[in-house]
């Protein structure tokens, strides 16, 4: 292990934490960055950078989620909340578990991140300016069929590039939500899906992971974990200001540059 391996090993912990819960794919730009980087880390390297992330968005989602178990035996809303962000959660957690090995075979291509990145900013570029009906300012109080259908627009996301949050992001301006509890359900939904996803690659890859880059995995770790924490504070605020095209432009920026790297240098 060299010093050229941790600073690659914080980069990819840094890019994890910063993509993971806006609308820009942290699948895909993990996979660019690998792919440039020539980073070969090990498959427990990418596994436990996405816990980092994951209790970082834990981490400042605690109190509500410690209001909303306190509430849930006897608060309808609060029970209400839950069932919908379950029923949002369920449809990727069947896709997802039927169609695990076909997406890491085929899906998991640097090409077909470039071109889901540059599709994906033009709709998010467009649902931004679109004058979409707002019937939804509070995420814990859409319809339970809403919350389902959400959890649809999320499957989207199985394609490396779509990105999960962008995915929800969009299902639920166009279902009715305004800019802000979108970005708000989408952090709920993240956490039974990213935690499910977690579980489910952990339980698949038990038996090849390896602690042997510890160094590189708790750089990795703690890298994720601090940006994340960063960017779900200060998300909500930004969207609700300016909205999503910024984010809708980085895609198709990295898409393209992405595309032209892999023409010039493969």
């Amino acid at each position: 292990m060299t010093l050229f391996d941790v600073a690659e090993a914080i980069i990819l912990g840094i890019v994890e934490g910063l993509t993971e819960f806006i609308p820009v794919s942290s699948t895909g730009h993990l996979l660019l960055a690998a792919h440039f980087l020539k980073f070969e880390g090990s498959n427990s390297f990418e596994i436990l950078i996405q816990l980092g992330a994951i209790l970082a968005l834990l981490a400042v989602y605690a109190e509500k989620l410690w209001r909303i178990a306190v509430a849930l035996p006897h608060d309808r809303e609060a029970q209400h909340f839950v069932i919908g962000v379950l029923l949002a959660f369920l449809p990727a957690a069947v896709i997802g578990a039927l169609l695990h090995g076909f997406i890491k075979d085929y899906l998991f291509n640097v090409h077909i991140v470039c071109y889901a990145l540059i599709a994906g900013g033009l709709v998010l570029i467009a649902i931004d300016e679109m004058p979409l009906q707002k019937r939804f300012a509070n995420a814990y109080v859409m319809s339970l069929p809403t919350y389902f259908k959400i959890g649809l627009f999320q499957c989207l996301a199985m394609i490396p590039g779509v990105s999960r949050s962008g995915a929800t992001i969009v299902g639920a301006m166009l279902l009715g939500a305004d800019k802000r509890s979108a970005a708000e359900f989408s952090f709920f939904l993240a956490m039974p899906t990213m935690f499910g996803a977690f579980v489910f690659d952990l339980a698949k890859s038990y038996k090849t992971i390896s602690f042997g880059d510890g160094t590189l995995i708790a750089v990795g770790f703690i890298a994720a974990f601090i940006s994340g924490w960063f960017v779900v504070k200060g998300l909500l605020d930004f969207v609700s200001k300016r909205g999503f095209a910024v984010f809708g432009w980085w895609r198709i920026i990295v898409g393209v540059l992405g595309l032209a790297a892999l023409y010039i240098w493969g």
